[in-house]
């Protein structure tokens, strides 16, 4: 599309080995047209019922790792038999599993395809991809039945679609930089943030509305419902991303000169990542990506299984659950635009180590008085929700303010390599402990445990900016 009524799209920068202007100065302080801002945030709003309905609320928590796809003999034992709990318990490794596989996948695949599509200057393209193929995996969801021999077909669709999303989510961070400057980052990024978790909140009052009215009539047979809340989801997703492909500009031109074969990327990504620890000015960047491995996956287990632990450990059933939902996103929703202000003030550090920090204390409180009953999940749940968004958002803002125009994609395709994949390390020690304790609750551990690491790496991290070169 032209953009000449918009803002200027970035020029692309040559690959002298220097460190140019970081991305967000090649806007100056010109602050972009709303209906950019706007269109940017509403993938946000598109794609986030995956994660709310299906990952985290409703498709796997009451549906995919129940006694639904449990074989029939083991139903029959009831459900405080040792056996029936260990099955149980199973299914939720076997969740963690398909997300650690997807955590490797991203990890392989993210920040390469960022590259290219950096030096095509195709991040729309690869949005594109990325959402239409999580889109194609909500509505494969439909052929998920409930027995024990389509558990893992639930498992495969609902990864793949966490690796899509991951790589739509590459390029939909890289064009933030295209509408954002220094002086409105951390409220932009918010905004995005915060359009996520009030999508998260209307897609699950629907379902709320369904639920109360008995499903319209609909036969809860075959899992029928939560096949077509699926379905749903996806119609959601295809219907509101569009706005991002009409109105938000490349945010470069690319760079020609790094356009090199699929498995050369691999070469040059490495030659890249040594760039960026060895360049004073970019090695906050390269410490910081490495801190954000770590607290990205604890922040991401806790969406990825916490609908599980509500509903394994502390009994949370339907209505319980979703209230629940719609407390928490809309909770996590207003705190993380009230931060992304809090960032452009105080700075995106001290958002990110203040909210973790409030995340082990409240996760540990979670796990240590789980015989409390559910008022402990309730409250420490929703102070944790209160700080995943932050954290989230600010983690986005401070590696925005310090990289460089035309490495967009990449940076950003390493920033979900090493953070997002939640189930590359909080996925693995939650089916660690699980596996060995043979009870969920102390998957909630496993969590509190990444959570705190990140944030003691994260502590010497310099926040400072990248200047000209």
């Amino acid at each position: 599309m032209s953009t000449s009524d918009e803002t200027p799209v970035p020029p692309p920068t040559a690959n002298s080995g220097a460190v140019g202007v970081i991305g967000l100065e090649l806007r100056g302080d010109t602050p972009a047209p709303k209906k950019q801002v706007y269109s940017w945030a509403l993938w946000d709003w598109a794609t986030q019922p995956f994660n709310t309905v299906i990952l985290t609320f409703i498709f796997t928590a009451l549906y995919l790792t129940t006694e639904q796809f449990l074989p029939p003999e083991i139903v029959a034992l009831g459900d405080k038999d040792p056996a029936y709990l260990a099955a149980e318990a199973e299914l939720a490794s076997g969740l963690g599993l398909g997300s650690t596989i997807a955590g490797l996948a991203i990890l392989l695949f993210a920040p390469v395809l960022g590259q290219r599509a950096d030096a095509a200057g195709r991040q729309k393209l690869w949005l594109g991809i990325g959402t239409g193929a999580l889109i194609v995996c909500m509505f494969g969801l439909w052929f998920v039945e409930p027995t024990p021999t389509l558990f893992w077909l639930g498992v495969a669709l609902i990864s793949a679609g966490s690796v899509f999303g991951e790589i739509a989510a590459v390029n939909s961070n890289a064009m933030l930089i295209g509408i954002a400057n220094p002086k409105t980052i951390g409220r932009i990024s918010g905004l995005g943030w915060g359009f996520g978790y009030i999508g998260g909140i209307v897609a699950l009052v629907l379902v709320v509305v369904f639920y109360q009215f008995d499903w319209f009539g609909l036969p809860a047979d075959d899992g029928l419902p939560f096949r077509l809340i699926a379905v749903g989801c996806a119609i959601w997703a295809l219907v509101f991303s569009i706005p991002i492909f009409l109105n938000v500009p490349e945010p470069s031109l690319g760079r020609p000169e790094r356009k090199v074969g699929f498995f050369r990327s691999y070469a040059l990504l490495v030659k890249d990542v040594v760039g960026l620890y060895r360049n004073t000015q970019t090695r906050g960047a390269f410490w910081f990506l490495l801190a954000s491995a770590v607290f990205r996956d604890g922040l991401g287990g806790v969406f990825a299984f916490g609908a599980v632990i509500a509903g394994q450990v502390f009994d949370f059933g339907f209505p319980q659950l979703v209230i629940f939902g719609i407390a928490a996103n809309l909770i996590a929703g207003v705190s993380t635009i009230l931060a992304g202000r809090l960032d452009d003030r105080f700075g995106a550090k001290r958002i990110i180590v203040f909210s973790l920090a409030s995340m082990v204390v409240a996760g540990l409180a979670v796990f240590l008085l789980v015989e409390a009953g559910p008022v402990v999940f309730w409250i420490g749940g929703l102070i944790l929700c209160a700080f995943v968004g932050p954290a989230q958002s600010a983690s986005r803002s401070f590696l925005a303010r310090v990289t460089p125009a035309g490495r967009e994609g990449e940076i950003f395709g390493l920033y979900a390599t090493t953070g997002r994949a939640a189930s590359w390390m909080a996925s693995a020690a939650w089916t660690g402990l699980i596996v060995l304790t043979a009870q969920t609750k102390f998957g909630i551990l496993g969590i509190v445990i990444v959570l705190l690491v990140g944030l003691l790496l994260l502590l010497p991290v310099q926040e400072r900016r990248v200047t000209t070169a």
